[in-house]
């Protein structure tokens, strides 16, 4: 790995700020001044220090993010922000990619790493790991749509969607009372508004599971993935590495 690389991973600076350091002779590697920060080490094997203090390399990063509507979920796009464009310096050192997308205009919880391993096992068809979205829709939905997206609907041909669960917050005046671990827009009357929680992420599944049963989506934010949970705190746009706790529960 590259010097500059690893330090600016370990939250020294930014590269521009390191290539600085650099130059004023701050930094040793193996008890030796080293000035290029293009020289390859061992993040493993080499002993370096900033200003006479060991560095700890942390090679991953685990972010979790509030997206906001209007940015897509890619590390590059010629047309439109991305979620890396929201990141500082820092963080954008360490080759960071969001784990799965969210569409353009959907909100809500999204998390990115540095961690194949870590994305591969979440996104993995295999896993089944549940996504939850807090949703407002058109109309409200009967007893017969909500049997139909809770146990398999056909989008296309060949593809039929795996269960679902349907949670109804609002079904027009109807204020439903439920137990949920992430609570949205409370004083909200008179809408449509459910939780669904899906294994699966086709191409806009949740739009498209709601049209099968001629509804329609108005407002997409996914709160959950996973174990993780959305911080309420977080507003639109914000960030947050996450908690030692919610990496261990995440990777459960």
């Amino acid at each position: 790995m590259r010097l500059d690389k690893f330090l600016a991973n370990s939250g020294i600076g930014t590269r521009k700020e390191v290539k600085d350091i650099l130059k004023n002779r701050k930094i040793s590697v193996n008890d030796i001044f080293v000035k290029d920060g293009k020289i390859q080490i061992d993040e493993k094997k080499d002993i370096v220090k900033y200003e006479n203090k060991i560095v700890n390399y942390k090679p991953f990063v685990y972010i979790m993010m509030n997206k906001p509507a209007g940015v897509i979920s890619a590390t590059e796009d010629n047309h439109h922000k991305t979620v890396i464009d929201l990141l500082n310096d820092e963080y954008r050192t360490y080759d960071i990619f969001p784990v799965g997308r969210l569409d353009i205009d959907t909100e809500g919880l999204l998390l990115l790493t540095n961690d194949g391993v870590l994305s591969h096992n979440l996104l993995s068809p295999k896993k089944h790991v549940d996504k939850k979205y807090y949703v407002k829709i058109a109309n409200p939905l009967s007893e017969d749509d909500i049997k139909m997206l809770e146990n398999g609907i056909k989008l296309e041909e060949n593809f039929v969607t795996k269960k679902a669960k349907v949670e109804i917050i609002c079904n027009g005046s109807e204020k439903e009372s439920k137990n949920s671990d992430f609570d949205e827009n409370k004083n909200n009357k008179n809408e449509n508004l459910v939780y669904i929680t899906i294994s699966e992420g086709k191409f806009h599944q949740v739009k498209r599971m709601f049209k099968a049963v001629n509804n329609e989506v108005i407002y997409l934010k996914r709160v959950k993935m996973g174990n993780l949970l959305l911080d309420e705190k977080l507003e639109l746009g914000e960030y947050r590495e996450l908690t030692e706790e919610e990496l261990n529960n995440l990777k459960v």
